[in-house]
C-alpha cells in the first residue's frame, strides 16, 4: 500500500523538489533532523535537511527537502547552489546552527546573506552548562531576556 501511494505521489513531490522559487526571501531557516533508516535489513542514520523560508507575504513555504548519510557544510553549500539554481538570487537573513563551516558554506553561495545563529540552539547549548535543578528557572530568565522587546529591557530582566 505504502508502495502504492508513493509512486502515484512521487511526480508531484518531484516536480515540488525541482519547481522554481522566489527571487528574494527575506529569511531562511536551515536545519537538519536525524532520522534512524532501515534498508536492506540494516539501521543507519541519515540526515534530513530542511529549508523553511519566511516569504516576502511574510508565509512560511518549506521549499526544500534533502537526504543526506550526515549534516555536512559541504551538503549544505549543495542544497543552497541547488536554490540557487532553483531561482533564488537574494537571502537577506539565513538562521543555522554552529555547524563548522556553515557561515563559509552561506558566504560561498550568497555572500550578501547575513548569518545568524539559531535562537533555539543557542538557548540549547546555554541550557546544558545549567543543573538540572535550576534549569526551569534559568529558562525562564533567559526567555524574558530573548523575549525583550530592545536590549534596556532585557538587561533589566
Amino acid at each position: 500500500m505504502v508502495s502504492k501511494i508513493t509512486d502515484k505521489i512521487l511526480p508531484e513531490i518531484e516536480e515540488w523538489q525541482n519547481g522554481p522559487l522566489d527571487e528574494v526571501y527575506p529569511i531562511i531557516f536551515i536545519d537538519a533532523i536525524h532520522f534512524s533508516v532501515k534498508n536492506d535489513g540494516l539501521v543507519t542514520k541519515k540526515a534530513v535537511y530542511v529549508v523553511l523560508a519566511i516569504t516576502t507575504e511574510g508565509l512560511k513555504d518549506v521549499i526544500g527537502i534533502y537526504v543526506g548519510e550526515n549534516e555536512s557544510s559541504k551538503f549544505w553549500l549543495g542544497v543552497l547552489n541547488d536554490l540557487k539554481n532553483r531561482g533564488v538570487k537574494d537571502i537577506l537573513i539565513m538562521c543555522a546552527d554552529a555547524l563548522t563551516g556553515i557561515k563559509n558554506a552561506i558566504n560561498a553561495a550568497f555572500p550578501n546573506t547575513e548569518y545568524q545563529r539559531c535562537i533555539v540552539h543557542q538557548i540549547r547549548n546555554t541550557l546544558k552548562y545549567v543543573s538540572d535543578k535550576d534549569r526551569k528557572e534559568f529558562a525562564k530568565d533567559l526567555k524574558r531576556i530573548y523575549t525583550a522587546p530592545d536590549e534596556e529591557t532585557g538587561a533589566d530582566a
